[in-house]
């Protein structure tokens, strides 16, 4: 596979993360409602303020490996425009991007099979955080009403 197709596939799959992050932003916002909600209804017990804050917690998490995998998909998807110079803009990127500390001086010069395997590591610490939320948020439906019974 080509270098460009390479970049691009990737980029791709990288803009599926804003999807990704919608759902969490819905989940978080859950999280703060609920979390809201315990100053307006005196509900017994603080499974519904735990939940709250793992929401919030999961979706503040989430937001950040968001913005770093769309950081990374339009970064792909500029550099897959024009690969006849691909080699230059690499060395020009691992500057810039050692210039604003965003990549250690000794990660730069790597190839770019293992620069997109890195991107779609930070997709999928991505999608496991929305899963947690859609996890926590499924135990709070399932077990809330037995949990507000019993204590």
């Amino acid at each position: 596979m080509s270098i460009d197709m390479q970049l691009q596939a990737a980029a791709s799959l990288l803009r599926c993360g804003g999807s990704l992050d919608r759902l969490s932003n819905g989940f978080t916002l859950l999280g703060a409602l609920l979390g809201l909600s315990q100053y307006v209804v005196a509900t017994p017990g603080s499974w519904p303020l735990v939940c709250s804050s793992g929401l919030l917690l999961l979706g503040l998490w989430q937001k950040y490996w968001a913005l770093r995998v769309a950081f990374d998909a339009d970064l792909f998807q500029r550099l897959a425009q024009s690969p006849a110079d691909l080699g230059e803009r690499t060395q020009a990127l691992d500057q810039t991007l050692t210039a604003l500390h965003l990549l250690p001086a000794e990660r730069a010069g790597r190839p770019w099979s293992q620069r997109v395997a890195g991107a779609l590591m930070l997709l999928r610490r991505q999608a496991l955080l929305v899963a947690a939320q859609v996890l926590l948020t499924l135990v709070f439906i399932i077990a809330g009403p037995w949990l507000a019974v019993a204590g």
